[in-house]
């Protein structure tokens, strides 16, 4: 089984993840970070002479989607999850499941703002962070085959299993 999870950075996709694993002991579960398939840097491009992490020519998708065939080959269950998870349409189309977690603007902000692991970011790179998900990360009008959640709550053990039968 492969389940995507997207959502926009803050929203609660690596922690979804994470829970997933740990909700299924006994099974092998391989979780797929899409930022550990970026490109190299001089192939990303540029906003204000800052790269730009949050374009889809950031990432690797062929490597990504490889990477996925790979690791379904070894395991029981394959989560791959990033901002731009669902925007490579072959890599979207390997989805058993697709997981989307969903935040308000201000709950990113505020989320955002206290996210350091890069340092502090500028508040035109957050914006641009926001913007960038909006453009290229949101779901499709079309929802049928997302499940969609609320990220600011937690998704508990009972909802992953009911989603989720390996």
């Amino acid at each position: 089984m492969i389940i995507g999870i997207g959502g926009v950075s803050t929203s609660g996709k690596t922690t979804l993840a994470g829970k997933i694993r740990s909700s299924f002991p006994g099974k092998r579960v391989s979780i797929l970070c899409q930022d550990n398939f970026i490109r190299n840097i001089d192939q990303i491009p540029l906003i204000k002479d800052r790269i730009n992490w949050e374009h889809p020519d950031s990432i690797d998708h062929e490597k990504l989607y490889n990477a996925i065939l790979s690791e379904k080959g070894q395991n029981d269950i394959v989560i791959a999850e990033g901002l731009l998870i669902f925007y490579h349409q072959p890599t979207q189309r390997l989805f058993d499941i697709k997981l989307y977690l969903e935040i308000a603007y201000p709950t990113f902000l505020h989320r955002k703002k206290q996210d350091l692991r890069w340092g502090g970011e500028p508040q035109w790179y957050i914006m641009h962070i926001w913007n960038s998900f909006l453009q290229y990360g949101k779901l499709p009008a079309d929802r049928s085959d997302f499940h969609v959640f609320d990220g600011s709550l937690p998704v508990t053990s009972e909802t992953i299993h009911q989603l989720i039968q390996p």
